[in-house]
């Protein structure tokens, strides 16, 4: 056999062995060439394009390459470490270690480069869907079309180049240091096995729960009033990430080994076939992996934590939009207000109209606030609150000396919450008037530009006027009158949204349009949920496939004890139980952790980029978690194959 047969034997030898790499390197290559074609796409062109995006997609495109290369880096050094037997008996039939780095050059220059073709040519068939998806996420009108960017092409050929030298520099190196009687040994020893469980395992195990519960405990007391400083809260998140990284580090070092072997001291020594294949294993080999362990429940929680808060945001849009504007179009000019009606009785679209006189005043509100928010930042003494009358709201009766604050969201509430009652003080110029608070309602009556984020206070009349004359001038806004206009048919909604982005306003910031505002924010986060979806797709692939190479490794170092076993009669279908319940701890444990590590994070703070949290949460992480799934279904259908060999 000469030496070319010997590298096409072996290249075909490893497509059949390593499919699942090969897979993720299409995958990568598909996604990557998709990913970086949307970056030169006229869509997302900074001054012309309808997504103001290219310059996020650019920079999701770093983040892409660093995923898929240390994958890459990662899985080549678990398959070169599978060949060493194969590279020691190379030499010892007397090839030197530049002949053998050749041969494996060669076999990896067509496995990897016939991979990253085809991985191109199938992103280059599915850019069009990935620009189409875009736009429905965005909501953006436009025709996706299928065109061939040669800039990303050269891209990809750059980046995925620099990748196989490295992976080469990785293997001259492996083949340079090993000895031939160390290569015969390197896939016994890269798992470390400990029988006898250490008082310090222990210590370690329960310490690593601690960290962890430490962390959750912070994050939920994150944005509750606790920490009422910038300093406080800065010190409580870097905190919250240390105590939950290490300890997902320490859990994975001693907590899995110390809870498996209280679970197999309950058994008292009788251990079935399932507990030997499962628990076992996964004590004596969870341990060594827990450095990458961790960091692959660490990524995955950042990517499903983003992923939910992004989603949050997307789904909230409209009834967000509804907080800040809560009319269809809010106009807080009164000759813009007369001039956006003038064009709606030209085109015949009836409408409802409401105004609100409003004025600012300085509120005590120290007595009804449940947290002490003192700061210097902050004078709870004299807040500032917009004030209307309760002639301007229907339905409400309010007598002279009580106040009624109206339009609160989550957020608001996490940030301020108020008591149910109180005395509060509303100031004006000079007077003071002691009012008592009666409650707070969610309902918006006023836009975002009298608000700034807070509720307005609704007085009696007399109340109203006495503190309208003694307004204070320097707190007041340059507008006082509030126009809220609805729209009689939403049938004609769309059209009146045209006529109101065609009117030149005096100051487009002092009117909004809901349809506008809820677009705008599906756009902008619609645009990073893509971005966050797409990054965490590529990390759940590779990091499912690392995953499941470990696993390729272990059954291949455990399948003489598979072969013993099926020798003393254990059928194919006992042993598959055990294997099953291994790969749920395996492939489950991870992914438990990573989305409580999520789920946390988004509890601390979803109110700050929306209004529904379950919902979008909830199907995020089912979405996630069937995807990761598929990982470990692969593993077990491995292992039933080497089950099927194993005698």
């Amino acid at each position: 056999m000469n030496i070319n047969q010997l590298i096409f034997r072996n290249f075909k030898k490893n497509v059949k062995n390593y499919y699942l790499y090969v897979f993720a390197l299409m995958f990568s290559a598909a996604l990557y060439f998709a990913f970086v074609t949307l970056q030169y796409d006229p869509a997302l062109d900074a001054t012309k394009g309808s997504i103001k995006g290219g310059a996020a997609v650019r920079a999701a495109s770093v983040l892409l390459v660093a995923i898929v290369s240390i994958f890459l880096l990662y899985a080549n050094t678990i398959f070169i470490k599978r060949r060493s037997k194969e590279i020691g008996l190379f030499q010892l039939i007397g090839m030197t270690k530049t002949r053998i780095f050749r041969i494996l050059t060669v076999e990896n220059f067509m496995l990897y480069f016939a991979s990253l073709i085809v991985g191109i040519l199938i992103g280059f068939s599915f850019s069009k869907a990935v620009i189409m998806i875009l736009f429905k996420i965005t909501d953006t009108k436009g025709i996706a079309k299928l065109h061939f960017s040669e800039e990303a092409l050269i891209q990809t050929l750059i980046v995925f180049g620099v990748i196989y030298l490295l992976i080469m520099t990785m293997n001259y190196l492996f083949i340079k240091r090993q000895t031939i009687l160390a290569l015969f040994r390197v896939t016994s020893s890269t798992e470390g096995k400990t029988k006898k469980i250490s008082i310090l395992e222990i210590i370690i195990g329960i310490l690593g729960i601690i960290f962890i519960a430490s962390g959750y405990y912070i994050s939920a007391k994150l944005f509750d009033g606790s920490f009422t400083s910038m300093n406080a809260l800065s010190i409580a998140m870097v905190s919250i990430l240390a105590s939950v990284i290490l300890g997902t580090y320490l859990f994975y070092k001693g907590s899995v080994r110390f809870l498996l072997n209280l679970m197999r001291k309950s058994k008292k020594g009788y251990l079935s076939i399932n507990d030997v294949l499962s628990l076992s294993s996964i004590m004596f080999r969870m341990k060594s992996n827990a450095l990458l362990l961790t960091v692959i429940t660490t990524v995955s929680a950042l990517a499903i934590g983003f992923l939910c808060l992004s989603y949050i945001s997307y789904y909230s849009a409209e009834k967000s939009a509804g907080d800040y504007v809560p009319n269809d179009f809010a106009i807080n000019n009164s000759k813009d207000a007369a001039s956006f009606k003038a064009a709606l009785d030209r085109k015949k679209i009836a409408y409802t109209e409401k105004k609100i006189d409003v004025i600012q005043v300085k509120a005590n509100v120290k007595n009804i606030l449940e947290n002490d928010l003192e700061s210097p930042m902050v004078d709870s003494s004299a807040m500032i609150f917009p004030m209307v009358s309760e002639t301007s709201v229907s339905g409400v009766t309010i007598a002279q000396n009580e106040t009624l604050f109206t339009g609160s969201n989550d957020m608001l509430q996490q940030a301020m919450a108020f008591k149910d009652s109180g005395q509060i003080e509303l100031k004006g110029k000079k007077k003071v008037i002691p009012q008592k608070f009666i409650g707070l309602n969610r309902k918006f009556i006023l836009s975002t530009y009298f608000t700034s984020g807070m509720p307005a206070a609704i007085v009696d009349d007399h109340v109203f006027n006495e503190l309208k004359k003694d307004a204070d001038p320097s707190i007041q806004k340059e507008s006082s009158v509030y126009t809220g206009i609805d729209i009689s048919n939403e049938d004609n909604l769309p059209k009146a949204n045209e006529l109101f982005g065609e009117i030149k306003f005096s100051d487009d910031s002092l009117n909004n349009s809901r349809i506008e505002m809820a677009v705008s924010q599906k756009q902008n986060m619609g645009l990073i949920m893509f971005i966050v979806a797409f990054l965490g797709l590529a990390f759940l692939i590779t990091s499912g496939c690392i995953l499941y190479f470990k696993q390729m490794d272990e059954s291949e170092d455990e399948k003489p004890n598979y072969t013993i076993l099926r020798k003393l009669g254990f059928t194919e279908k006992d042993l598959l139980k055990g294997i099953k319940i291994k790969q749920l701890f395996n492939f489950g444990i991870p992914l438990v952790i990573g989305l409580l590590h999520s789920y946390f994070a988004v509890q601390s703070g979803w109110f700050l980029f929306g209004t529904e949290v379950w919902t979008p949460m909830i199907i995020v992480m089912i979405v996630y978690t069937a995807l990761y799934s598929i990982f470990g279904i692969l593993s077990v259908l491995y292992y039933k194959k080497i089950i099927k060999e194993a005698l």
